[in-house]
């Protein structure tokens, strides 16, 4: 017969500390609900609760011969609050730091915005100076996103003639952009006229 179950939470914890599994895993089964009521009051999330019960126990047995326990029950509690605190901070620090990323992209994707705003001026001020068919060719192909032989169907000419005047175009808008002195608009507008 199983006497483990009569033993006292001292003899439980002596017999734990020596590597007794029946003993540590009677100690798992009489404290699991107590120290779930206490993970699940202070956070109010059952899953976290649970993931915290089961690493205060793996760290008992992890531990168990190196632990001072004077008393389980109240050991286990405070092993139990400890982790708790412990899991609120990293959670607090994650929520930290997720805020600031927001923040960033958020601000990047505004600067990204205006700065794209700025090239599309940029470039449509450009485009209004080409003679009007290479113009048109340009804005709709580039600005339009508009496939090139729509274009010509549109224009009422043929396909060639629209390559002909889109690289007019780009020609003239380029020798134009190198007069800027941002490198960075020349490369992003050179790559946005590429695509």
């Amino acid at each position: 017969m199983n006497t483990i179950h009569l033993l006292c939470d001292d003899e439980l914890t002596q017999l734990l500390q020596k590597g007794d599994e029946q003993a540590f895993t009677h100690i798992y089964n009489h404290y699991w609900d107590k120290l779930y009521y206490i993970a699940h009051k202070l956070l109010r999330d059952t899953d976290a609760a649970e993931e915290i019960v089961q690493e205060v126990f793996l760290t008992l047995w992890k531990k168990k011969d190196s632990l001072n326990i004077q008393n389980i029950n109240q050991y286990l509690a405070a092993m139990t609050r400890y982790a708790v605190y412990r899991h609120l901070s990293k959670e607090k620090k994650f929520k930290i730091k997720e805020n600031s990323l927001a923040q960033i992209n958020a601000s990047a994707i505004t600067e990204l915005d205006v700065d794209n705003k700025i090239l599309l001026e940029m470039i449509a001020g450009l485009s209004n100076k080409l003679p009007e068919k290479c113009r048109l060719v340009f804005q709709y192909n580039k600005l339009q996103d508009q496939a090139l032989a729509d274009v010509a169907e549109q224009l009422n000419m043929s396909q060639k003639t629209a390559e002909a005047h889109l690289t007019k175009a780009l020609r003239i808008i380029r020798t134009n952009m190198g007069n800027t002195s941002h490198d960075f608009f020349l490369i992003t507008i050179l790559f946005l006229l590429k695509r």
